[in-house]
């Protein structure tokens, strides 16, 4: 990862009063299940008002 990444996802958590890793996983978890076959539905976290 560019440092200039690390800075802005280490920025972000600061603001959004979380971890990097949270950030990460919500990130992660709000991408599209792009498996076929698998209608389970991944509730998408809500995102902080910016």
């Amino acid at each position: 990862m560019s440092e200039r990444r690390f800075n802005k996802l280490q920025n972000y958590a600061t603001y959004a009063d979380k971890t990097m890793t949270q950030v990460i996983d919500e990130l992660i978890d709000s991408l599209p299940n792009t498996e076929k076959g698998d209608s389970s539905s991944t509730p998408c976290p809500v995102k902080p008002q910016v």
